[in-house]
């Protein structure tokens, strides 16, 4: 195995093999640029892209990632395998210290941004166990799946200006909630806040014009690649509203995502088969090279002044759809899509009872209680508490990580008439 000059501790998410990218400052130079993580540190891609092809150079030396998506497939590759070169030790980079002072830089004084300027979001609902839960709460054993569900990718088109980094505090929203059927609504603070555990990627690639479709056999060139996400969701409010066109405000409060994305060459390692979809899809949404991951997820929550509790794992593993077949189906009316685009998998979740991911499912509808530590218990989240995602991807001694996406729940502002 290849080795770094940069220093990688033991375990690290970063290895020489992920180089995922994100984009961050510091104090002393406060201006977005790219860069990948390695071991505990970044390299500042804008202070090497002199050191790359010319035609990628703008791309390096942007203050998002957006350039770079757009470039395509081809040149992703391009970039990674010389990022890679100039990593391994003896490189020509390694031989040029003073250059190496100043564009290694540790994590610990880099301040992460949203990866891109991230034109629109759709969330679709691709997790087969998270749908049929949900079913069962709400219509029974009998009528669990709709009729639609294993025929599309179903999904919703979120909110694009609520989407934020991982560390940034989520508020409790303020809406329209209705507690005893039958009755009036009321208006209130949020009571029944959730998380949902979620897998997202970015589109990539020059996208498509409108009227023009991505066949799912060519999809895997606008997947530039993949982050950790959590989907905020208020679900007193969701009830009250999404009949009959969906979510509204009970999503568009905040969207959680990791700073970093992964490139899909750094999972291929992790590749697994597709879900076994029955029926059989149609010829539209049918690919049968793999495009499923064994990626491992947590969740915890720490209460304000208190202990991590993980209270659930998962594996993007379950998911029914793949991101191949999203983009086919979110394509195949002619819908254009672009660099930067940020598609989500919906909640993942797994078979049992602790790989849920939304506290819908682990309270069973605020039927149960989730033990925390210190003999903390939750039905939905309190004001204070922190929810934490992190990812991986572990095998034959290859760790790939995808940090955390983390955001802390901060009480409702005060509604002024």
């Amino acid at each position: 195995m290849a080795t770094t000059f940069v220093h990688v501790p033991a375990g690290s998410d970063f290895p020489l093999e992920n180089l995922p990218y994100g984009v961050f400052s510091t104090k002393s130079n406060p201006r977005k640029r790219l860069c990948v993580a390695i071991g505990d540190s970044v390299l500042d891609l804008s202070g090497v892209a002199s050191l790359y092809a010319p035609e990628v150079q703008d791309a390096l030396n942007s203050e998002t990632l957006n350039l770079l998506m757009g470039l395509g497939y081809t040149a992703w590759n391009v970039v990674r395998s010389r990022t890679r070169e100039l990593l391994l030790k003896n490189s020509q980079l390694e031989q040029n210290a003073q250059l190496v002072q100043s564009v290694i830089i540790p994590q610990a004084e880099c301040e992460m941004h949203l990866p891109a300027d991230i034109g629109d979001y759709t969330d679709f609902y691709s997790s087969i166990h998270h749908a049929t839960n949900v079913g069962i709460m709400f219509r029974g054993k009998e009528n669990a799946l709709m009729p639609n569900w294993r025929h599309i990718p179903v999904g919703y088109h979120g909110r694009a200006s609520s989407v934020v980094v991982s560390g940034t505090p989520i508020r409790r929203p303020l809406g329209q909630t209705l507690p005893v059927d039958g009755q009036p609504p009321v208006f209130g603070p949020c009571k029944l806040l959730d998380f949902e555990l979620e897998m997202a990627f970015f589109i990539g690639g020059p996208g498509n014009k409108l009227g023009d479709r991505i066949p799912v056999e060519e999809a895997y060139k606008h997947v530039f690649g993949f982050t950790l996400m959590n989907d905020w969701s208020a679900r007193d409010i969701q009830k009250w509203e999404y009949v009959p066109l969906g979510p509204f405000t009970a999503k568009n409060l905040g969207t959680s995502i990791s700073p970093w994305v992964i490139p899909v060459a750094a999972l291929e390692p992790f590749l697994v088969d597709n879900f076994p979809q029955e029926p059989e899809v149609f010829p539209y949404l049918k690919h049968e090279k793999p495009f499923n991951f064994d990626i491992n997820l947590e969740v915890f929550v720490k209460p304000d002044n208190g202990e991590e509790s993980q209270i659930c794992k998962s594996n993007t593993k379950y998911l029914y759809w793949t991101a191949l077949q999203q983009i086919a189906h979110h394509t195949v009316t002619g819908c254009n899509v672009r660099p930067g685009d940020l598609m989500a998998s919906g909640t993942i979740s797994g078979e049992t009872e602790d790989s849920y991911g939304s506290m819908l499912e682990l309270s069973w509808r605020g039927s149960k209680t989730v033990n925390l530590k210190d003999g903390a218990v939750r039905k939905f989240l309190q004001d204070g508490d922190e929810v934490i995602i992190r990812g991986h991807c572990e095998r034959n001694g290859l760790r790939i990580g995808f940090g955390q996406c983390a955001g802390k729940v901060l009480p409702a502002k005060p509604f002024e008439h």
